[in-house]
Parts: structure tokens; C-alpha cells; sequence
């Protein structure tokens, strides 16, 4: 009564405070003859866990993105479920599901095992609350876990939210999801979409809209800032575009992301670049002013999208989401970093004044290093996918030997694919001969002796060059491998000090002096002199590395 009196007095129309009063729209059953979804599109998995809910008494659609896939003709990837039942609940209704998160609590239901393993997100309807009444802490994520725990609904003191586990029915739930034709809800098994702010015509005009009011949201999660850029990316093709109201404050909101933990931003970089339209996000943050500030590793992708090995990087980390296969984020961001850890790795192999070269393996890895220092940090460059990238680059030199038993021994590295892949975008903008990596390709899908030949076949052709070594290299089947060498017959002895030469002194001295008679002086014995015995023919590493060469090349190197 007091605010609508002061309302009054100010000259404040009654329409904002009952907009306010309810946020939750108009809820409208649309019928499958209205929406057109083919059911035959959602996954059998989907269907069993809204059918299981359902059995046990709960309310359970399709939600998301899925419906919004459906409503448009395509097959979804993923499928997530929204219900009425609490984690707990869901849990105990599935033999595999597990309850994640801290901020936002869900349910993961997996079918399957390994790698052909599937999982549907379960989430139970959340409350709609004003952060006026959440609780209130004074840190962030990081510097208040110890206050934010035993909090369901909480807020730091932008108004970011930090916690939110009030359920409430489904009516809050549509007005807590960030766009409109993202709150659609599905049920497969009567064929009905609920929807309660105008997905379906948003889906029908091509718009991307904001419920609510879209600088209060992108606060309340400045995350979002970045889902709306991948949103708009992915529905671009399909002729999507922003409203008005949703754009206007996306840029300036921008400053919002400096409180998002690193970790949190890393994964959402993660998600722009791979889910199939990484091309499109670029795009997309140069159109909307996003192209800097979002993350420090992001703005070097967008600088460098045009560059050809960029460029084709993500263009084949998005041909291949788009054929269904797995990618990995360490082959894009060795792609993408590569530019500073060749210019590095070239700077430290330049011979300086009074200084010895440094080996190339060890120049590189502190390319490496430095690029890892001064790109990644510790976000992620400690772990898993720092070790991939590293192994990556380490590789690109080992790619150069084609003789010996290199070859073998590198076709067998658990990264070697990548390692490939790697190459063969190098070979593509012209850094590497494309012959290098057509003659990798075919080594690694051929057989052992087909292998044998082309390593054959390579170490002629080196021998071939202008100014190469004319060392031959011994097989083990060959007849003059050391290891098929007659043993020497005991009856005969050499009499001059050996094969080797080295039986008489430098002096000249008698051979009996050698041998450690007594000189006809008197004088004491000479130490008779330990002789070594010589490896048969000069032989060197197994591992092709140089035998009895000497500097010229000559000799021969045995396998």
C-alpha cells in the first residue's frame, strides 16, 4: 500500500511493479499439430529417463537447447531433462547418476561405458528469487568457500550469483533460463512444448531474446555474456540474430567477467571454439565489440583467425565435430601458439659470437616454456592438456628422421595422430615439404615390411644427395653383420701385437718387453700392457646412431 501511494506521488504507472510482480509469463500448451517436432529425432536414453520420472510420480520435459534443436528440424547432440524431483531423487532413481556441481546442482544419468558412453543432465526446477534476498557475501567463488558453505542461495556483492538450490515449480524455472527460445519444455510422450515466453515465435522470427531485463541477467551471471555469443554463432547459419535490448548492453557488460574464476572462463573459451562453429564465435565477438577482454588466451585466437594455420585449424577442429569425431582442446591450442614457439625456437638456434649453438631439442623446449609462461599460466598448462601440447611440439623435429629405427619407435607414441595432424597443417600453409607428411601418412597405415622398404628407400635417397656420407648401412640379415661373423680360429695367432696394432710400445721397443720380459739391462720389467679387445668391424649404436665413421661419413652403420 505505502509503495503504491509513493508510486503515486511520483508518478509511477502501475504497470512496472505488477510486470515485476510477475516475471513468469503466460504458460501455453502447444499441441504437436502447432510445433511440428518429429519425435523420432530424440534419443531412445532421453526418452527412458522422462519416462522413469514420470513413473515415479514426477513432472519431466525435454528442456533447453534440445527442444530448441527439435523445434527447428535438427537432431540434437545432447539432451537435457528438467523435473520436479530433487537431486537426491533422481539419484536414487537411476543405477548410474551422479549429483555435480556446488553452485547449481544436477544430476548426471550415464548410459554406456568408455568412450561410447552417454549422459543426460538432469536438473530440478529452481525458484525464482529477486538477489535482493539472497544472501549476501563480501568475497567471490575463491575467497568465500568457507562463508558459502550450507548457503542455497547466495550473491557477492555485484549481484553475481554464487549459489542457487531453491527449487520451485516449473513456471520460475522458464523465468530463471536466459533466453526465450531456450525455455521451451517437451514432453515425448504427450507431444506437448510449455511455453511461457513466446519461444516458439522467437524460434519462428529467427530472434535471439533475453527473458527479463538483459543488464540485470548478464549480471546476475556474466557468463552469459559469453553463451549469448555462442548461441548466436551456432543458430547464425539458420539466419538468427541478437534483439535489440539483448545486444545493446552486451559489450559494456564486459567488465562483469573480471570475478568469473579463470578456471570457469577457460572452459567457456573451450566451448566457443569447440562445439562446431568456432569460426562463427570469432565472428561473432569481433561483431558484438567482445574481441578483447574476454580472456587473455581467447584474444590471441581472435587475433590470429586469419592467419592460414590458425585459420585451418579451426576449420578442421569444426569439420570434425560437424563428422561426429572427438577433439581435443591441446591440438587447437598448440595450433594456435605455435607462431611464438617456432619464433622462439628459431631465435635460440641463431649462432651468437662466442657462444656454441644450442641443441635444437633443448632449444625447443624453452620456446616452449616461454610460451607456456607467457600464454597459458596456470590455468591448465600444468595438467593433462599443457603435457598433450608439449608433446606435440616436441614432436615436429622428430617428424625430420626417416632412417634408423626414429621412425618405428615414433609411430608408436600414444600422441602420434596428433602429432600428425600437426604436421600436416604445417605441410598445407607450406612451413614443412608436403612430401614429409605424405610419407608419414603412408608409414603409419603400412605394414612392418613396407615400412622396412621405405626407411630403405629413405637412407638411399639421403646417400644420394650432394655432399652426404657414403656410410652403408648393415642390416642383421645381411652376411656381413658383425653378428654373423665366423668366430676367429684359436690355432692361429696374430704374431706383430694384434689386429689391432696396438701390441708393441711407441718407442719401438722389443715385442718381449711388451709382453713383460725382463730387458737384459736388469732394470725392472716394463708393466706389460693390458690389451683391449676390439668390437668385430667397427661396430656402433643398434639405434642407427654413428658407428666407426670418422668425420668424412665413411664406414658403416650397423642396425
Amino acid at each position: 500500500m505505502i509503495k503504491k501511494f509513493i508510486n503515486r506521488l511520483l508518478g509511477k504507472t502501475d504497470s512496472t511493479p505488477a510486470r515485476r510482480a510477475n516475471p513468469f509469463g503466460k504458460r501455453e500448451d502447444v499441441p504437436v499439430a502447432v510445433h511440428g517436432i518429429d519425435r523420432s529425432l530424440v534419443d531412445q536414453r532421453a526418452l527412458d529417463v522422462v519416462h522413469t520420472l514420470k513413473q515415479a510420480g514426477f513432472e519431466a520435459y525435454l528442456v533447453g537447447g534440445a527442444v530448441r534443436d527439435l523445434l527447428l528440424g535438427l537432431r540434437p547432440k545432447d539432451f537435457d531433462v528438467a523435473t520436479s524431483a530433487t537431486p537426491e531423487q533422481v539419484k536414487g532413481l537411476f543405477r548410474r547418476a551422479f549429483i555435480i556441481g556446488r553452485r547449481f546442482r544436477i544430476v548426471h544419468v550415464i548410459y554406456g561405458r568408455g568412450r561410447e558412453h552417454e549422459m543426460i543432465e538432469v536438473s530440478t526446477f529452481r525458484a525464482y528469487l529477486d538477489s535482493a534476498d539472497a544472501e549476501q557475501v563480501a568475497g567471490n567463488e575463491r575467497t568465500s568457500k568457507g562463508e558459502l558453505a550450507g548457503m542455497k542461495h547466495a550473491v557477492d556483492a555485484s549481484g553475481r550469483v554464487l549459489r542457487d538450490n531453491v527449487w520451485g515449480p516449473i513456471e520460475h524455472d522458464a523465468a530463471r533460463r536466459d533466453f526465450s527460445i531456450n525455455a521451451m519444455y517437451y514432453d515425448p510422450e504427450t507431444q506437448t512444448v510449455v511455453d511461457f515466453h513466446h519461444g516458439i515465435r522467437d524460434a519462428k522470427k529467427k530472434t535471439l531474446r533475453m527473458i527479463g531485463d538483459a543488464a540485470t541477467r548478464y549480471r546476475e551471471d556474466p557468463v552469459r555474456i559469453i553463451r549469448a555469443v555462442r548461441f548466436a554463432a551456432k543458430l547464425s547459419g539458420l539466419g538468427f540474430k541478437f534483439d535489440a535490448k539483448t545486444l545493446e548492453p552486451l559489450a559494456s557488460s564486459r567488465n562483469l567477467l573480471a570475478d568469473v574464476p579463470q578456471s570457469r572462463l577457460f572452459d567457456e573459451m573451450l566451448k566457443l571454439l569447440q562445439t562446431g562453429h568456432s569460426l562463427a564465435s570469432v565472428e561473432q565477438l569481433k561483431a558484438t565489440g567482445l574481441g578483447t577482454g574476454i580472456y587473455p588466451l581467447l584474444d590471441v585466437v581472435v587475433q590470429r583467425a586469419e592467419e592460414p594455420f590458425v585459420k585451418l585449424a579451426l576449420q578442421d577442429t569444426d569439420r570434425r565435430v560437424g563428422e561426429g569425431k572427438p577433439v581435443a582442446p591441446s591440438f587447437l591450442l598448440a595450433c594456435v601458439l605455435w607462431a611464438d614457439v617456432r619464433k622462439g625456437w628459431s631465435q635460440r638456434l641463431q649462432t651468437r659470437p662466442g657462444q656454441r649453438p644450442m641443441a635444437p631439442v633443448a632449444a625447443l623446449q624453452d620456446a616452449v616454456d616461454d610460451a607456456f609462461e607467457a600464454r597459458i599460466g596456470d590455468v591448465s598448462g600444468r595438467g593433462k592438456l599443457g603435457a598433450d601440447m608439449r608433446e606435440i611440439w616436441m614432436m615436429q623435429p622428430r617428424f625430420d628422421k626417416r632412417v634408423g629405427t626414429s621412425p618405428f619407435s615414433l609411430v608408436d607414441q600414444p600422441r602420434f595422430r596428433a602429432g600428425f595432424d600437426f604436421l600436416r597443417l604445417r605441410a598445407q600453409v607450406g612451413e614443412v615439404e608436403e612430401e614429409l607428411a605424405h610419407w608419414w601418412e603412408t608409414f603409419s597405415m603400412a605394414s612392418d615390411e613396407v615400412r622396412e622398404d621405405m626407411v630403405d628407400a629413405q637412407r638411399r635417397e639421403n646417400l644420394a644427395k650432394p655432399g652426404a656420407g657414403k656410410a652403408r648401412r648393415v642390416k642383421r640379415s645381411d652376411g656381413d653383420h658383425p653378428a654373423n661373423a665366423l668366430a676367429p680360429d684359436p690355432r692361429f695367432r696374430a704374431t706383430d701385437g694384434g689386429e689391432d696394432g696396438e701390441g708393441a710400445e711407441d718407442d719401438g721397443a722389443p715385442s718381449d718387453a711388451a709382453d713383460g720380459a725382463a730387458p737384459a739391462d736388469g732394470t725392472s720389467p716394463a708393466k706389460k700392457r693390458r690389451r683391449r679387445r676390439r668390437k668385430p668391424g667397427g661396430a656402433g649404436r643398434a639405434d642407427g646412431g654413428q658407428g666407426g665413421a670418422g668425420p668424412d661419413g665413411g664406414g658403416a652403420i650397423i642396425d
